[in-house]
Order: structure tokens, then C-alpha cells, then sequence
């Protein structure tokens, strides 16, 4: 790995925290971004240590966390939780699949102080939802948006985007529109975790990509002011690098189950990134002072042809998980990007994509190790 110079100018305070709860789920996802390493039951924070990571969050100067996982429904002190972050004046937004979502539950929720629910959908088909999602889930989905709208609680749907449902988006928009949701997040797949695994299942080919962002065009022509409709660039395809997470430990830090402090979700499988943990370091100095923190902090670590290019204050160099997944070096520019010299590992793969089939080949759903679903204190 290339030597990395930290920056010389602080870095301004983050304002989002995700939350990973609990890497323990109901589904088994194929797309899914967690690391194929997932981390057991019986090492995830407890409440009290989850109160102790918001009241630091809050004096950081975060505003707003997603409680993610995994599925935080499974944490039987959820409620705990939400208003220990409640408690320090951080806007609380469940992430969710929707399963284990009942009305009593969510009441709970609610009083403890949640403000707002975003809730995975696979597909507008409920067969076709399930093959993706690997488990019997879409009348819970379904149940769920009803109790959050019937509550009053804003509702978000995120929908990660591929070759098996891309060219669904019409019906997922309809979908939308149905249950009641106010916003929708269309993601196109990013290929860390259980997605990189199954990568080749996954990945749509030019054609699908332009047929589904001609029909968002239209949609949000149509529903101007009913609905929003946020398009996550395909980059893999556009040959455009992302703005990952708004640059490496700018606006935002993931806190995974067992405490690890990350800058992005994917970061875990970053050799040498020495990630620090709360248990031992406090938030303040994770952000400003750490290893993790700092590596890509800047435009100091970039080479060339990031460091010269007129796009690094816009895409912050594109995605260091992206570049050490595919080149197996963070430090080179994203191969997403047209202009990386290592471009045609990317362009190669879309290329081969083109004319397969819509539906997707035997996924490698994730797996959740049965010695690792139970532990004290939780379900």
C-alpha cells in the first residue's frame, strides 16, 4: 500500500451517524453491503454503550443517525436506544426491513422519540421480491408502510437497483405511490460485501440502466411535489465516480455492531486502515486524530490523474473501497471513472453484461451463522 500523508487542516465536524445495530437479519440479500464477515450477536454494543455513542455523536455535532444494521428490529432494546439518541437531540430514522414492525411495537417506538422509517422494498412483485430478498417478507413490507403512514411518521423507500428488477421501476414507482411513501431512494447496486460476491448476478448491462433513468425522468416530471425520487448513479456504468459518503471522514461515520468507528459502511474490508473502536477511543478523537479518519482526508494521499483533475473537489477522488475491491490498492484512482488507468476492469465487466438475462442467475444470499443470531439480552 502506497505511503499516505494526512492532511494539515482539520476536518470540519461530521452531522450523520449510522448505526449499525445488528448485522443479524430476517433476509439474506444478495445485494446486501455488509461484509461477508459479519459480526455475531454476542459482540454487539449494549444499549448503554449505544447512549454513551450519541451523547458523544450529539457533542461532535451530529444532528441525525440511521439506525441500520442488519435488521435493528431484532435488538429487543431498540426501544432503549432510540431514546437514548432521542435524549441527546439526534433525529432517529429506523432503517428497516420491515419484518417484526407491528403496531405496538412501532407505538413504542414512537413515544421513545423515532421521527421517521425508511423501509427496504426488493421488488413490486411479491415472488419476484422474495427470490431477491431470499426469505418470505413482502406482506410484512406491506404491513409495515401501512403502520408508519397510519402513525404519521414520514416514510422512505430505498430500493437497491439491478438486473433483476431494473426494468420494474415503473411498478416500483406505482408501488410507492400505494403504500404512501413520501420519498424513494433509488439505488443502483454498489458492489461491496454480499454484493461483490455476487457481483455478475447483479450487474445490469447499458441497456437496462438507460431505459430506468428515462423512466424516473418521467416520473418525476409527472409527480413534481408528490414524491421525490432520489437516483443513485450507477457508476460502474456511467463511468463517473461517485462522491462516496461526501468525501472519506467528511460528513458522516459508521459505527458497526461490536463499536468499530468507520468513515464509510464498506471500510471494514480496508487492509491497514486500523480502525478504532469506542470501547477504547472516544468519537472526538476517532474523528479528528485517528489513522481511519485521516487517510484519505484532503487531496494530500491522491495521484495523478485525481490530483490534477478538475473533479476531486466533486468526487473527492471516488471510492477507496471501490479501488481496493477491484485492484486490490485504495489508493489509486476508482477504476468507475473513465479517467482511471485502470478504467477497463470496470468497462470490461459492464460489457459483458450486455444481453444477460434480466432474471438473475443462483445467488449467494448472505448467511447469518446460526451460532451467531442468539445472545444474551436480545431475541
Amino acid at each position: 500500500m502506497a505511503q499516505v500523508t494526512p492532511p494539515t487542516r482539520p476536518a470540519a465536524p461530521p452531522w450523520a451517524l449510522l448505526a449499525e445495530l445488528s448485522h443479524g437479519c430476517p433476509l439474506r440479500c444478495s445485494y446486501c453491503s455488509n461484509p461477508v464477515e459479519l459480526i455475531s450477536r454476542s459482540s454487539e454494543l449494549t444499549a448503554d454503550q449505544w447512549a454513551g455513542v450519541f451523547r458523544q455523536a450529539a457533542d461532535l455535532g451530529v444532528v441525525q443517525t440511521h439506525l441500520s444494521g442488519g435488521e435493528p428490529l431484532l435488538r429487543r432494546d431498540l426501544t432503549e436506544i432510540v431514546a437514548a439518541a432521542d435524549r441527546a437531540g439526534i433525529h432517529t430514522q429506523l432503517v428497516t426491513s420491515g419484518v417484526g414492525l407491528y403496531e405496538k411495537r412501532l407505538a413504542a417506538l414512537l413515544d421513545a422519540g423515532l421521527r421517521s422509517v425508511q423501509l427496504s422494498v426488493q421488488h413490486a412483485d411479491p415472488a419476484a421480491s422474495e427470490l431477491i430478498a431470499g426469505a418470505r417478507s413482502f406482506a410484512a413490507k406491506e404491513l409495515a408502510a401501512q403502520l408508519v403512514r397510519a402513525a404519521d411518521l414520514p416514510l422512505g423507500l430505498n430500493v437497491v437497483l439491478h438486473r433483476a428488477n431494473l426494468d420494474a421501476l415503473d411498478d416500483l414507482v406505482e408501488l410507492a405511490l400505494a403504500w404512501g411513501a413520501e420519498r424513494v431512494e433509488l439505488a443502483n447496486a454498489q458492489f461491496y460485501g454480499w454484493a461483490l460476491r455476487n457481483r455478475d448476478a447483479l450487474l445490469p448491462d447499458r441497456a437496462q440502466i438507460s431505459r430506468a433513468r428515462q423512466s424516473v425522468e418521467r416520473w418525476r416530471e409527472r409527480l413534481a411535489g408528490q414524491l421525490e425520487l432520489v437516483w443513485v448513479v450507477p457508476d460502474y456504468v456511467d463511468g463517473t465516480a461517485k462522491p462516496c459518503m461526501g468525501g472519506w471522514g467528511a460528513v458522516s461515520l459508521t459505527v458497526a455492531p461490536d463499536g468499530t468507528v468507520l468513515p464509510c459502511p464498506a471500510a471494514a474490508a480496508l487492509p491497514g486502515l486500523d480502525a478504532p473502536n469506542v470501547k477504547d477511543h472516544c468519537l472526538e478523537w476517532i474523528w479528528h486524530e485517528s489513522k481511519a479518519f485521516n487517510l484519505y482526508r484532503g487531496e494530500e494521499w491522491m495521484s495523478d490523474p485525481c490530483r490534477t483533475c478538475d473533479l476531486r473537489t466533486k468526487d473527492f477522488g471516488g471510492c477507496r473501497c471501490q479501488a481496493h475491491a477491484l485492484t486490490g490498492d485504495a489508493t489509486r484512482t476508482d477504476p468507475a471513472c473513465h479517467l482511471s488507468p485502470d478504467h477497463a476492469l470496470v468497462r470490461d465487466l459492464v460489457d459483458a453484461a450486455i444481453g444477460a438475462a434480466p432474471a438473475a442467475p443462483a445467488y449467494v444470499y448472505r448467511d447469518y451463522p446460526q451460532d451467531h443470531r442468539a445472545a444474551p439480552g436480545h431475541p
